[in-house]
């Protein structure tokens, strides 16, 4: 099914977007809810059930069907299925007090606090979601390979 890495690409490329706005975020200190930027968390699950409509070559099916609503793809593990982003969320923590009393956003002490992301965490979370996203491309290619085959000796 291409359903599953198409699902994977989308899910990954995602990550790498809010990877990217923890990284460029990483020294914010006050944002519109008033306090430091908070880092952004993708979280993804197994996605069931496919969309009807869906032609029958993605699901895996004999050309010339179509999935119905609510209908599970065809069983090959869970690898058929695919992934789904469920939530983007606010990494729960605090980011550290540094003191700097010429700051704007200093408290009385002369410490602001700064977002909860570390850029070194968030390089290894890239790097993980890019290797992540070019093996779904590669079992993307090689299954539209493998249907062109087919077609061909179909015809």
């Amino acid at each position: 099914s291409l359903l599953a890495p198409a699902s994977g690409l989308s899910a990954q490329r995602q990550r790498l977007d809010a990877i990217a706005s923890n990284i460029a975020n990483a020294e914010t200190t006050r944002t519109e809810n008033g306090g430091p930027y908070r880092r952004q968390v993708v979280s993804t699950e197994p996605a069931a059930l496919l969309p009807p409509g869906t032609p029958a070559i993605v699901a895996g099916r004999v050309p010339g069907s179509m999935v119905r609503a609510g209908e599970l793809p065809p069983p090959a593990g869970d690898a058929a299925v695919g992934v789904r982003v469920a939530e983007v969320v606010e990494a729960a923590g605090e980011g550290p007090m540094i003191y700097d009393p010429g700051h704007p956003d200093a408290d009385e002490s002369g410490y602001v606090r700064m977002p909860n992301v570390r850029i070194t965490d968030e390089l290894v979370e890239m790097m993980e979601a890019r290797r992540m996203y070019e093996a779904n491309a590669s079992v993307f290619e090689a299954m539209k390979g493998m249907l062109r085959r087919a077609l061909e000796i179909r015809g």
